[in-house]
């Protein structure tokens, strides 16, 4: 997997570790793009504290900053870097699923005992 791929998907996953990141997200997502003024009316946080939160989402490349009128600067989500973090982890639960089914195959045979065949019914005294 490339290195910018998995620095990608670390600035997503540290932008999605925070609760109100993610409401902020979330209200992108169902209203469209937004003024940090706009989403303090939506969100029970203050307008400043919004504002640093779209900072970081922007770092992450989440969010983008697009000049509007009277200078006001509305926050639209990009899908990309979200794109990214996925496939950074279907890569991983590709690599984890081998290795689970391995260790699945192994109990299994440690349950069956070391003479009895799969599929071999034993009688019980």
């Amino acid at each position: 997997m490339p290195p910018d791929v998995e620095a990608i998907a670390e600035q997503v996953f540290i932008a999605l570790a925070d609760p109100t990141r993610r409401a902020i997200l979330a209200a992108l997502a169902s209203g469209g793009p937004a003024t940090a003024t706009d989403l303090a009316h939506r969100l029970p946080i203050t307008r400043q504290a919004i504002a640093k939160h779209l900072a970081l989402l922007a770092l992450a490349g989440l969010v983008t900053a697009e000049p509007g009128e009277r200078r006001r600067v509305r926050y639209r989500l990009r899908s990309a870097p979200m794109q990214v973090a996925q496939q950074f982890l279907a890569a991983l639960a590709r690599d984890w699923d081998g290795s689970l089914e391995a260790l699945k195959d192994h109990l299994d045979r440690s349950a069956r005992g070391p003479h009895q065949r799969p599929g071999m019914v034993t009688a019980s005294t």
